[in-house]
Order: C-alpha cells, then structure tokens, then sequence
C-alpha cells in the first residue's frame, strides 16, 4: 500500500498543519499489535532541517484515513531518521499497520513540551513506564546512554500486562552494561517467567534512591501514574521533581480543535510532559 496526497507535495515549514512526506525505510515488530517504524522525510533539506528532544511528539498522516499523534522513540541525536512505536488501536495505527517497507505517509512535527533532560544533569534519575508508556521514554534513555558520566544513580522501572507484552527487550542489556539499574515486572507470568510479578509502582519497594537531587520522570496509565506519584511522594522526593506525560485525545497540535484540553492547559502545547506540581489541582479529576 502506497501512500502519496497532493497535500503531501507542499513544502512549506511555516505552516505546523502542512505534513512532509517521508518513506517508511524500517518495521521492526515490538509485541502482539506492536511496532517500530523507522521514517526518514524524502527531502533533504527537510531531513537536515529537523531536529527534535525527548517526550515531543509527530502527527503522522494517512491521505483518506486521518491523522494520529504519535510519541517519537528514537534517539534524537539520530534524528534523520524518526522512529515511532505505534500500536494498533484505531482506524489510523490500524491503516499504518498495513503499510509496508518502501510506502510512504506525512509527517508533521514535533509538537509539545520534553522531559526536563538540562535539569537532570548531575542528578539521579528514576524512569518508570508501563507498557506503551516506554516509547516516550526510550529517547531519555538513550539520550543518557551517549552522556553517561553527566548522570548520577539511574533506575528504570517497568512493567507490561504479560512478558510478551515487554517492548524493547533485546535493548535491557545494553541499558544494563551502560550503568542503567532495569528493573522488570508484569502483572501476569506464564511459566517462563523468572523476574518480579505485580503493578509497576510495587518495583519501588526493591530499590533505594536518595529523595534529595532526584527526579522522577514517568508515563504510562494515568492510573499507574498516579501510584508512582504516590510511592515518589512518600519517598520524600518533591512534586516540583516528578514528571509525567499526559494521552488525550490530539487531533489538531496546535492548540486550535481544543480536543486535548486538560484543565487550563493544551495537552499539545503545554504538554504532553508536564510538572506534577504545576497540574495537581486537576489531576487525576474527572472532566478535566
């Protein structure tokens, strides 16, 4: 299936609503209705041209289907070519889950806020994540992975519904060999299964971390989200040092439909990662 618009022809980076072109070059499989697709624009210039940071986001675009806001997962020291981690969950990531290597779609981007990486220099980090809430962090681990020595004690905790659920596994070693402490659960074992089983924010209870001169920086289920906040703060690291990326529903990036209003703030603007202490009046509200 080959996509191509005459939408997807102009060029014109002044204008955020306007997708480039780019072509898949790479699918790489993550779980069950999971994978990886490596995009590279078909334009030089728009290639040189783009540059993105950790926990941003690009609308990919599919002629006759719409449009889907998709967090970017690749390194951004690498960014010629774009790596997104989409799971087939509704008509556009189920079109896009028909496309082959060589097929083309357009590509708008980056939007929104990043994860706070300037400020965590020197300071200790714990990542947590479930399950597809792993993409919009991958970036900030391999952002550190390049910069090692610029970090203190470094955690990842994550954990999936089931281990073949688990996104990124041929990577945990590499993590583990660059001073990256990986710490893995799921909330349902099958026989193979030999590490820890329970809901993501019980994997505090197995590790250490100084409050002071860290920072908590976490995406996943708003409810996952918001025991990791409740296990952050009960371990005395401050509001103002946790971090979290807000899902809502993006149709437009620019602040325009109003789809994505999350209390007084544009997820796609003011987000997707926000500071907890700046959003905990409405968080974890209904009809906010």
């Amino acid at each position: 299936m080959s996509v191509a618009s005459p939408a997807m022809e102009i060029r014109n980076p002044a204008d955020p609503m306007l997708p480039r072109p780019a072509v898949i070059q790479a699918i790489r499989p993550e779980a069950a209705g999971i994978a990886t697709y490596s995009l590279a624009f078909v334009d030089p210039a728009d290639r040189d041209a783009y540059h993105f940071r950790p926990g941003q986001f690009n609308m990919l675009y599919l002629p006759g289907v719409g449009e889907v806001a998709i967090s970017l997962s690749s390194d951004p020291a690498e960014s010629q070519v774009l790596g997104h981690t989409v799971r087939y969950a509704g008509n556009v990531t189920r079109a896009i889950g028909r496309l082959k290597v060589g097929d083309m779609l357009g590509v708008r981007g980056p939007y929104g806020s990043h994860w706070p990486l300037e400020d965590a220099v020197g300071k200790n980090l714990i990542i947590v994540a479930g399950g597809i809430g792993l993409p919009p962090l991958r970036p900030v681990i391999l952002s550190i992975l390049s910069q090692r020595d610029a970090f203190g004690r470094v955690l990842l905790l994550y954990g999936a519904r089931t281990p073949a659920d688990l996104l990124y596994t041929r990577e945990f070693g590499r993590w583990r060999e660059a001073g990256i402490e990986v710490n893995i659960s799921v909330d349902v074992a099958d026989e193979s299964w030999r590490g820890k089983v329970g809901v993501v924010p019980q994997l505090f209870y197995f590790v250490r971390m100084e409050h002071q001169n860290t920072l908590v920086l976490t995406c996943g289920p708003e409810i996952m989200m918001r025991f990791v906040i409740y296990e952050a703060l009960a371990r005395r690291i401050p509001k103002n040092a946790i971090y979290i990326s807000m899902e809502r529903n993006m149709k437009c990036a620019v602040g325009f439909c109003g789809h994505c209003q999350y209390g007084p703030n544009f997820i796609c603007k003011q987000g997707p990662v926000f500071n907890y202490a700046a959003i905990e009046p409405f968080f974890g509200k209904e009809d906010f």
